[in-house]
């Protein structure tokens, strides 16, 4: 017999649900960390810095061209100046540790602190206790992001007077929910190290230790390995140089990193067609004109894909672990 987390007792329909109260209770609790105040700190001041440089840029890129196609409110998110990077690639850094802070101390904090046992005392479910760790952080970051995105867009429609159009609004939109579920995929993997490890100090080492593999060292060790193997592709001829490419290019995209910056950089700019790598003959005589939202979503359904099936393996880790897992004294 199935049961439905939404809803509460069967005897009294009108009583509220165990998932929803715990949900707000880690919305609390996340809300009021220092761990969450200084990363939001940290982010709005981020979100300040590239919102400054991001107009700066805009306007000079705006005097030496002369497109209709000028999508404003889509270059705030990409257009930067040299010395600060854009809005999109400080959150492929900033998002991982804002998952990992909210979530490495999720199961082995509340065990520690003698929490756990009195709270799977009460008449609820197991996976509600882990639902409600995943989902309460996660709302808080969804608010986080959409609130920033908006004040962005609300602060520059007031200094330019331009309006945002619908399809860079939908746009913007979903840039915001590929970040969303780019946090969930490291917030999953902090609370399965929070499972796993007994101590918060251990696993907050190992998710920034995941974090530093893939967002550092995971790059060098695909160059090295692909010039181990193949070479250097300085003496390549065409054909062999996009083979090349296209094999260190799947080998990268095995880190949600670079699955997040193909996704968002294929939203942020329409003008992408294509996320890999293309000759003189594929790319002569294509338009120049932006592609849809549709055929944008078509580009990055792989990396999409690939990012919601991480996150959801890593949550079933957590969800087989917890429920075996012996909670003792």
């Amino acid at each position: 017999m199935t049961r439905n987390i939404w809803r509460g007792s069967d005897l009294d329909p009108r009583t509220k649900a165990p998932i929803f109260t715990l949900v707000s209770k880690e919305i609390r609790t996340a809300i009021r960390s220092w761990k969450f105040i200084i990363l939001v700190a940290l982010i709005t001041l981020i979100f300040i810095g590239s919102t400054y440089v991001s107009l700066l840029a805009i306007a000079k890129f705006r005097e030496a061209t002369s497109n209709e196609n000028f999508h404003l409110y889509l270059k705030l998110f990409t257009a930067s100046e040299q010395s600060i990077p854009p809005f999109y690639v400080f959150l492929t850094f900033l998002a991982p540790l804002l998952g990992i802070a909210l979530g490495f101390d999720a199961i082995n904090a509340e065990r520690n602190n003698g929490t756990l046992i009195p709270l799977l005392s009460q008449p609820i479910y197991r996976d509600d206790v882990l639902l409600s760790k995943f989902f309460g952080p996660l709302s808080v970051v969804a608010v986080l992001f959409l609130s920033i995105t908006l004040l962005m867009l609300g602060t520059v429609m007031l200094l330019t007077g331009v309006a945002v159009s619908p399809a860079e609004f939908i746009r913007i939109l979903l840039f915001v929910l590929v970040s969303i579920v780019y946090v969930g995929f490291w917030l999953s993997l902090s609370i399965l190290c929070s499972i796993i490890f007994s101590q918060p100090s251990t696993s907050a080492m190992a998710g920034i230790g995941f974090w530093l593999f893939f967002s550092v060292f995971y790059p060098m060790l695909v160059s090295l390995l692909m010039n181990f193997l193949v070479g250097h592709p300085a003496n390549f001829s065409e054909q062999q140089y996009l083979h090349y490419a296209d094999i260190a290019l799947n080998l990268s995209r095995i880190s949600p990193s670079q699955l997040y910056n193909d996704a968002t950089a294929a939203l942020l700019t329409p003008s992408i067609r294509s996320l890999g790598p293309m000759s003189l003959q594929q790319s002569f005589g294509a338009l120049p004109t932006d592609l849809t939202i549709g055929n944008s979503l078509a580009v990055i359904f792989p990396q999409l894909s690939g990012l919601m099936a991480s996150t959801v393996i890593l949550f079933a880790g957590c969800y087989f672990l917890f429920m075996r897992k012996e909670v003792r004294v």
